[in-house]
């Protein structure tokens, strides 16, 4: 009836409620009417607490939620999962996969917005966020291949679709905030979140760090429909820690922060609206990232401008008291974190919850907590959520895991499977393969990698196998070994599988090798060998990086059947196997695929998709040779007694089915000025018998530098696919940043020199041309 008194007569509406008016003036006015508590609230988070306010049957309960949180809610964790995510100090079986059916997890979050809306003072909504990696992490949601596989494709576009649809299926339940992507460069295979990673190269990660975050949520900083905010994660150095043991310190100086670990963060902030930002959990130089205002302050807010919310990892405050020792009690922690400029505490608000007394006695600053709670407003302003309907579940029903979600994960695992080594045997045939072994401990289940769920029909290697050759010839399988005791994923204890019992399955598995045509052999890892080592008693970290168990008995019994061996690698790390790589006939790295995985593999196993992918780490021979990158200094490499110093695979290499041909790099200047730009021209022909994709990889050398320089660095890369005999010429464009060093000032300048300029398929096969800068 409202709307239809005149003008005077209407009650006025405050600004902060007004969609038409700026979101900076919708904030202040809204910080202005808050009381102190309100504004604290705003700044936690429940997780293991949403019981607070669930009822029995695990529902939104209004009532409790009125008496536990009078003041409102500023951010709910993972309203899919009922129980709460674990943490380093809570790793109990009762706290993560409790997973709610998509139409209930819509209710809650309805159910929790009607109540913020309507039964809180001010109305302020509730702000949801989800684990999004490779996909929503929520039962019947699609499943992409894991981040490292999809960094393989070396195809920023199909990185943007994968999160666009990604980012459709988290916004159709609710949430609008996703904690992806992570852009950390991982140097230490040894770390058991290598695969979550986009792998080691600063370029490549920042490249797919800045296309999925367009994905997520579009170009703005204010959300469209079916978007949803990005969180970039972990600044920073997360991905070489000591002894490659998760949270470890990361020994990093400024230079090499600046030179290799900023890069991909800097690139998505300066390039994108990005919503937010986490810290990593380790220390840099004695400082632990939520304690750090350089890092947070002067680099992240300061040099590059962002000014989105910052929110910790998860229980990552209180850490800075009982884990890195910097301070005293809880409240302390929050003090700091606060003052570095974290702005929200995850998953529980622990620390922050001691805001609010330590403000009135005096400890904290008031402006400390309007600074972060103005952040945590303007996110939900920007995101819509004053304004949103209710989240409609047969809408979401429609949007989640459809026909066109499916065809994509099928698309996107073809793309990031590389070939590594290849005789012959492959692609194979129904004709000269009538009957196939596919053997191994990774053949008839689904590896889906971490921070997964539970989507609907996952395809394994065996269903996939089976699936297409229906029909045309004869599969059998046998299990060959198994790996560990359990494939619960979230148990805390890891158990290798009995010996004795795998080297009976192993004599079996050999028995029905020896009547086929070709073997399939699927090893790697599971979900329980590679993984975030997120507690002492939930470790995911390893000393050694060859096969587990008895993997590499297994392929041995299989070559003594004189049949010829493919090696189906599904893992979570680099396939650092010398045994197996050294006698294999073949051997694809498919990493973890996703749920369409096994479709896709059986297509590239026959040839209907031509393996294009390359791989986005340089793989190891020993675990000695660790930290191994391509991008390292001249210095180092200088060899070791009794062993090969060569990496097993060099970053960026991968085969195809059809072979190229590159020429040398042609450069549209022999010579520019230090702020000027230059086109790199590269002529690709197939001169194989098949249409397959090549990736053109640009690389830079500065020859003589004031700093000591990497041999190479990254600057451009293009994927191109190409017919029998058809020539392309691919051009990329160099400009003032792709020769900018941090001089010995610290100061970031562009050199006058010579610099290499070099074209190849691989960083280790390349072709090279002079540019000098004057």
């Amino acid at each position: 009836m409202l709307a239809f008194l005149p003008a005077a007569a209407r009650p006025a509406q405050p600004l902060y409620k007004d969609v038409r008016a700026p979101v900076d003036l919708r904030v202040r006015d809204l910080l202005g009417r808050m009381t102190l508590d309100e504004k604290v609230a705003q700044l936690i988070t429940l997780s293991t607490t949403k019981r607070d306010v669930m009822d029995d049957a695990r529902a939104f309960d209004p009532a409790r939620a009125s008496t536990a949180y009078p003041d409102g809610i500023g951010q709910i964790a993972r309203p899919s999962d009922r129980g709460g995510a674990a943490t380093a100090t809570n790793t109990g079986t009762d706290v993560t996969g409790r997973w709610r059916k998509p139409a209930d997890t819509i209710a809650f979050v309805n159910a929790a917005q009607e109540w913020a809306r309507t039964r809180t003072r001010l109305g302020i909504p509730v702000l949801f966020h989800e684990e999004s990696l490779h996909g929503y992490m929520a039962p019947e949601a699609t499943s992409f291949p894991q981040a490292i596989a999809l960094a393989g494709s070396f195809d920023p576009a199909l990185m943007t679709r994968v999160q666009s649809v990604i980012g459709r299926e988290v916004r159709a339940h609710g949430t609008v905030l996703a904690l992806s992507p992570v852009v950390d460069i991982a140097r230490d295979p040894r770390w058991g979140r290598i695969e979550e990673t986009f792998g080691e190269d600063p370029y490549l990660c920042g490249e797919m760090g800045v296309a999925a975050v367009h994905g997520l949520q579009g170009e703005g900083k204010e959300l469209a429909p079916g978007k949803v905010f990005a969180t970039l994660k972990h600044m920073t150095g997360h991905g070489q820690p000591q002894a490659g043991n998760n949270v470890a310190p990361a020994q990093i100086g400024e230079r090499e922060l600046r030179e290799s670990y900023f890069p991909p963060f800097r690139a998505v902030v300066e390039r994108t609206g990005i919503g937010a930002v986490m810290p990593s959990y380790n220390e840099i130089d004695g400082v632990p990232s939520h304690a750090n205002q350089w890092l947070l302050g002067d680099v992240l807010r300061g040099e590059w401008g962002f000014d989105g919310a910052i929110v910790s990892d998860y229980a990552a405050i209180p850490e800075l008291d009982y884990f890195h020792h910097i301070a005293a009690d809880t409240g302390d922690a929050a003090r700091i974190a606060l003052a570095a400029g974290v702005d929200s505490d995850l998953p529980d608000g622990v620390a922050y919850r001691t805001l609010a007394d330590q403000v009135r006695a005096g400890r904290v600053p008031l402006a400390h907590v309007d600074a972060a709670c103005t952040r945590m407003l303007t996110l939900k302003m920007r995101a819509g959520l004053f304004e949103a309907p209710r989240i409609d579940p047969r809408a979401a029903a429609r949007l989640t895991a459809n026909a066109e979600a499916l065809a994509l994960a099928r698309e996107a695992a073809a793309r990031s499977i590389t070939l590594l080594k290849n005789d012959g045997t492959l692609p194979l045939s129904p004709d000269r393969h009538r009957r196939v072994a596919v053997i191994g401990p990774n053949a008839a289940v689904a590896r889906l990698g971490g921070y997964s769920s539970l989507p609907t029909d996952p395809v394994s290697l065996l269903d996939g196998i089976r699936a297409k050759m229906k029909g045309k010839a004869e599969v059998v399988h046998a299990q060959g070994v198994f790996i560990t005791q359990s494939e619960d994923r979230s148990a805390n204890e890891v158990l290798l599988a009995d010996p004795a019992r795998n080297r009976a399955l192993i004599a079996e598995a050999a028995t029905l090798a020896a009547t086929a045509d070709v073997i399939l052999l699927a090893i790697g890892d599971t979900e329980q060998t590679s993984r975030e080592g997120y507690a002492k008693t939930h470790l995911g970290d390893r000393t050694s990086l060859d096969l587990l168990g008895e993997q590499n008995a297994l392929f041995e019994a299989m070559k003594a059947t004189g049949k010829p061996v493919v090696v189906v690698a599904i893992n979570g790390r680099p396939p650092s196997w010398p045994a197996v790589v050294a006698g294999a006939n073949a051997m694809l790295e498919c990493w973890y695929m996703g749920q369409q995985g096994g479709h896709a593999m059986a297509d590239a196993l026959w040839g209907d998709v031509n393996p294009g992918a390359k791989l986005p780490v340089t793989v190891v021979r020993d675990v000695g040779q660790v930290p191994f990158y391509y991008d390292h200094q001249p210095s180092a490499r200088r060899g070791y007694l009794f062993d090969d110093d060569a990496p097993l695979f060099p970053f960026g290499f991968g085969l195809s089915y059809t072979r190229f041909r590159l020429s040398p790099p042609r450069l549209s200047a022999a010579r520019i000025g230090t702020g000027g730009s230059v086109t790199v021209e590269v002529d690709v022909a197939n001169i194989g018998e098949r249409t397959g994709d090549e990736v053109v990889q640009l690389y830079v050398r500065d020859e003589v530098s004031s700093v000591a320089r990497p041999v190479k660095s990254l600057r451009g890369f293009a994927r191109v696919t190409l017919k029998p005999g058809e020539t392309r010429t691919v051009r990329m464009d160099l400009g003032p940043e792709a020769f900018r060093l941090w001089n010995r000032d610290m100061r970031e300048v562009v050199e006058p020199g010579r610099f290499s300029i070099m074209t190849g398929s691989n960083s280790r096969d390349v072709q090279s041309v002079a540019l000098d800068i004057a």
